[in-house]
């Protein structure tokens, strides 16, 4: 398959691009998107170009963004209510910008639409780098928290824990990234099983590419 990959940083892209190979079951071509983005803001603020760039000029079977759901609210099984959108969940926000741009577009590159995978990293990419080395990192320990006002832990600690610093060097990134995803050697079920919306709902969509 051709497939795109949209995140916030290049490590992220990184990790990511291993995580797609383990749930598709084998390597892809990546299609580069021509806009680069840094941050939540941009990745929002870019996707529409870059799916229409993706949809006519190129061709790219499908595009994965996956973005760190920070402070935000983390993306529920309410929010899959039929017509349900959150104003504020970063998950609902993107799906909402892929059905607004794509809903029109006429068929192109022989395909009628660029499949879509979403993912959200709660609260970042770091503690799914973690999965399996620390129990106490999961998408319910941080939903907890926040319910009850009280963290289990920082963003900064989980960048500490993964990278040995709060502010490592790109290519240092990179390499922790993919060295932490590829302990799962492509069995993907513990990071399923401890974040099941944000790891999981990215997953359910890309098993769909295969059978719609």
């Amino acid at each position: 398959m051709n497939i795109a990959l949209l995140s916030e940083s290049p490590a992220d892209e990184a990790a990511l691009r291993v995580l797609v190979e383990f749930v598709l079951g084998g390597r892809f071509n990546r299609v580069a998107p021509t806009l680069r983005v840094r941050g939540w803001p941009s990745v929002e603020l870019v996707l529409p170009a870059i799916l229409r760039h993706l949809h006519f000029n190129t061709n790219a079977d499908g595009l994965v963004v996956v973005v760190d759901s920070d402070d935000s609210p983390v993306h529920t099984t309410e929010h899959e209510a039929p017509g349900y959108h959150h104003p504020y969940c970063r998950m609902c926000r993107l799906r909402a910008v892929f059905r607004r741009v794509t809903k029109n577009l006429p068929p192109a590159q022989g395909r009628d639409r660029v499949l879509r995978a979403v993912g959200l990293c709660v609260p970042a990419l770091e503690a799914w780098l973690l999965c399996g080395r620390d129990t106490s990192i999961t998408e319910t320990a941080w939903t907890d928290g926040q319910t009850a006002g009280r963290l289990p832990y920082t963003r900064r600690e989980l960048k500490w824990k993964v990278y040995g610093t709060d502010r490592p060097s790109l290519p240092h990134a990179v390499k922790r990234a993919v060295q932490e995803v590829s302990r799962h050697h492509g069995d993907i079920r513990r990071l399923e099983h401890d974040f099941p919306q944000g790891f999981g709902s990215l997953v359910r969509d890309l098993r769909s590419w295969r059978t719609g």
